[in-house]
């Protein structure tokens, strides 16, 4: 298989991965924000494919939910979701596999390093996250922050320290297919 071939069969798989895993959700009473495995998924990706083709992956997520397949959180998708309160969390993943994409091509052996990225990440997608919703649900900064990230900060660190272990393995894995 051709390179070029193999690096398309990568997005398209990162890409389907982030579209299977990102519906299923845990909505919370306190927040408009759901709990998804999206971001999960996104450190995977560019655990596969590097930080360029993890985010091409994940533009390509963005497009599928835009053009209304139900990609998104509660398995929604369309303008409306990707523009809407909610929205700025969406394009915020852009930053997410940029950040983390690069620690993790950088530094490809040290995992603590990998965390760091996607802590970085992670906090880019939280502020425009959280400037989006508040400016979409007229809220105030500190409403916005409380509903946006407070609530996620134990999940994102969970999906953080499982990442890391099958992201590592999953890339190492790959090295061999990539030859």
């Amino acid at each position: 298989m051709s390179k070029n071939i193999q690096r398309i069969v990568f997005i398209g798989l990162a890409a389907a991965i982030i579209c299977v895993l990102s519906p299923f959700t845990l909505n919370i009473p306190v927040s408009p924000v759901p709990i998804s495995l999206s971001i999960f998924a996104i450190y995977i990706a560019v655990y596969a494919c590097g930080m360029l083709d993890g985010t091409i992956a994940v533009l390509v997520y963005l497009l599928i939910g835009l053009v209304g397949v139900p990609v998104f959180s509660n398995f929604s998708g369309g303008v409306g979701k990707l523009f809407g309160p909610t929205g700025g969390y969406l394009i915020g993943y852009i930053f997410v596999s940029l950040i983390a994409g690069f620690f993790i091509d950088k530094f490809p052996k040290k995992f603590y390093m990998h965390a760091i990225g996607m802590v970085l990440g992670t906090a880019v997608c939280y502020v425009f996250g959280t400037l989006w919703l508040a400016h979409q649900a007229g809220m105030d900064l500190k409403a916005a922050f409380m509903a946006g990230v407070i609530p996620f900060i134990p999940a994102d660190a969970v999906k953080i320290i499982v990442a890391i272990p099958v992201g590592m393995a999953l890339r190492k894995a790959l090295t061999h297919v990539r030859k």
